[in-house]
């Protein structure tokens, strides 16, 4: 007869749909309904065109989040380490092709170094996750200053090709935010390393207990999540034409929203990269509804607080009870 860890472990391996992607899709659909009828400019082809690689660069920024918030963290670096990503394929090849390749390189470096440091605050240090992180953003908004003194250059045209040449009607960006979607979700939800992942992130102490390396899986998230937000920036560098020193400060808020939305748990463990992905396109959408309808910045930022909130709100309290009791908080492993 199969233990209750055998039957949840067979349970685990097939495939789901977890409560946080079900929620995010309903919303998704009623929201493009909403601008159907209240905003169509806002769903119109240019419209999409123009919104879905910004989509897709915010989704990458989320894996990379979500990677993170799953081991009990929360990245505060996103915002230099795209800033900083952005600099070095603009800046270090300066509008010459040949020098794109070795530039990108660079970034990729400068990114696992970033990874590690965080990783090594972290874990070897203590430092609470939001300091250690807030502080390597910091050193990476030093960096950036130093090598861009903050103004603007215009990207080569290889890497705006890379970015903007289309298949099948899309550009290329949305294709790339796709399949790292694909594989950080295969990785996490059909690998035995995925499994494990998620055990670190959900009881720390019972995953070291049956011999796991702890702390390689935490600097792993941090790593893997400067990766992310690495390629995101390379994105990012050729979807505009001349992207500011400061192209990262607008994924910080968003970045934990989307992983709030998508169901991820901000205690750890528990993890939902594909809807991570698709709340992307939700707050995008969201975003060019309320600009469709004239409001101002600031309200948009209020809009993307909010859906935080309400992201919290719909995992962390029972809606069943009528006292609206806060669900105790789960920090069982779950797989999908």
């Amino acid at each position: 007869m199969a233990t209750a860890p055998t039957r949840e472990l067979k349970r685990s391996a097939r495939l789901q749909i977890s409560r946080g992607m079900k929620t995010v899709l309903a919303g998704t659909i009623i929201l493009y309904i909403a601008s159907a009828f209240f905003a169509p400019t806002s769903i119109s082809k240019v419209a999409q065109m123009g919104m879905l690689p910004f989509a897709a660069c915010l989704a990458i920024v989320g894996l990379g989040q979500t990677l993170v918030i799953q081991q009990g963290g929360i990245d505060l670096s996103v915002a230099g380490a795209v800033s900083l990503t952005v600099v070095i394929v603009t800046w270090g090849p300066d509008r010459n092709d040949d020098r794109l390749i070795p530039a990108v390189a660079a970034a990729f470096g400068a990114a696992i170094i970033t990874g590690l440091v965080n990783g090594f605050l972290v874990t070897k240090t203590k430092l609470n996750s939001i300091v250690a992180t807030l502080g390597v953003n910091a050193l990476l908004y030093g960096v950036m200053m130093g090598l861009s003194g903050g103004s603007p250059r215009r990207t080569t045209e290889r890497l705006s090709n890379f970015a903007n040449d289309k298949t099948f009607g899309l550009p290329h960006s949305i294709y790339f935010g796709i399949i790292l979607t694909i594989v950080v979700t295969v990785l996490l939800k059909r690998t035995v390393f995925g499994r494990r992942f998620e055990a670190v992130g959900a009881n720390p102490r019972a995953a070291h207990a049956t011999g796991l390396k702890i702390i390689r899986y935490q600097i792993g998230a941090y790593v893997a999540a400067q990766i992310l937000y690495c390629a995101a920036g390379v994105i990012l560098g050729g979807v505009i034409s001349q992207p500011t020193a400061y192209q990262g400060d607008d994924y910080v808020l968003p970045s934990v929203a989307i992983v709030v939305l998508g169901g991820t748990s901000l205690l750890g463990g528990r993890g939902f990269p594909a809807a991570s992905a698709l709340a992307a396109l939700f707050l995008k959408q969201l975003d060019m509804f309320v600009l469709s309808l004239g409001v101002p910045y600031g309200v948009r930022t209020i809009v993307i607080s909010v859906s935080l909130m309400l992201g919290i709100a719909l995992y962390a309290v029972n809606w069943k009870s009528s006292n609206f009791s806060f669900k105790k908080p789960d920090k069982e492993l779950q797989l999908v």
